[in-house]
This record gives structure tokens, sequence and C-alpha cells, in this order.
């Protein structure tokens, strides 16, 4: 029978279930710092959130369908969130000559400015992380970099643009080197992404 990471008497003398409670608690500083930045605002988190993913992405991914995958939520709920968005005058949409119920969606003025200060909502999260050693940022990189693959595989998230999904990715000596085909070069620990702009999966997400 496999035990839960949150039973306590389990957790205590096992070091992975101590490791899935400590990124539970991160997760849970995400939660709080998004939400304290949505009351700010008068949105929703899933609306701060999208907000900051169409500042910092481009127009290919500025689209329902690619939201919806991104945030794993239905078309209708990305729908209702960009039409809300629009309500309040912090999107526009720029519809496609060759499919009118197609659309980008780019940010206002506003949009943009709310997204600008919104984005560092997680500066309290970063200042620890800063703290460490190169070498603990390296190992804390690539820990969690492989835990994200790993769910990607299982599909619990969808969308990943990171390195190790992408089909211009190669890996040598059993994972300890890593090498891009797009630009012809390896890359050291440090220089491998987790979400890239020129990122070519390697089977259809």
């Amino acid at each position: 029978m496999n035990k839960s990471p949150f039973d306590l008497k389990y957790q205590n003398k096992n070091i992975e279930a101590k490791i899935i409670a400590s990124l539970e608690r991160i997760a849970q500083a995400f939660r709080v710092l998004l939400w304290n930045e949505s009351k700010e605002f008068s949105l929703t988190p899933i609306q701060i959130q999208v907000l900051i993913f169409l500042l910092h992405h481009s127009d290919q991914k500025r689209k329902v369908s690619y939201l919806a995958e991104e945030f794993n939520m239905t078309k209708a709920t990305i729908s209702e969130t960009i039409k809300t968005l629009e309500q309040k005058k912090l999107i526009k949409k720029e519809y496609e000559q060759h499919d009118t119920r197609s659309y980008i969606i780019h940010l206002t003025s506003k949009g943009k400015e709310i997204a600008d200060k919104t984005s560092l909502f997680a500066e309290e999260i970063l200042t620890p992380v800063e703290k460490l050693l190169p070498s603990e940022k390296e190992n804390l990189l690539l820990s969690l970099l492989n835990i994200i693959h790993h769910l990607n595989q299982s599909g619990i998230i969808t969308i990943q643009r990171m390195c190790f999904t992408c089909s211009y990715y190669q890996s040598q000596n059993n994972g300890q080197e890593h090498f891009c085909s797009l630009v012809n070069q390896k890359l050291a620990d440090t220089e491998l992404r987790i979400d890239c702009p020129e990122h070519k999966p390697t089977s259809i997400e």
C-alpha cells in the first residue's frame, strides 16, 4: 500500500515525502502571492496569470486554444476569462483575415501596465533562491527540470517548452552533457531553458 507524503509518521522518516511536502508548501506560497496580487487589481488569479503570459509570449501563443492547453483549462473557461479582460479594457482582439473566428490577443497599455507589476509577484520566493550557492542552484534546476519532464510525460502538465521536450535537444553521457542542434553548441546546466521561444516539440503537444 502506498503511503501519503502528508502522513506525518511516514513523512518524518522519508526524505522523498519531505521533498513533496516542501514543494506543496512552495506551491501554496505561489497561490498566496498570486491571490494578493489579484485582490489588489480586482482580478482573479487566472486572469493575472493570463496577463503575465500574454506579456511574455509571441503572437502564435496568444490564442484561446493555446491558452487553454497552457493552463490546462477548457476553451470555454479561457474564453470567459478573455471576455472579462476585454470588458476591463486590459486586452484587445486582432481577428485573423483567413479565419474570422480566430484571433490573437494583445494587451492594451493598461493591461501591459498591470502585467508588468504583477509579473513580479514571486519576488519573495526568488530571494532565498538567489542566496543559494551556484552549485546548489544548478542541482536544484536540474532536479526541477526532471520532475517537470516526468509530469509532462505522464500527461499531468500538457504544454512544455523546456529543453528536455525539444527536438533540438540532445543529451549525452547519461544526461550529464547537453547539446542544442539549433545553435549547434553544448549547453551548460545553467543554460538549460524551462521556457524557450524557439522550442520545437518532439511530438505534438
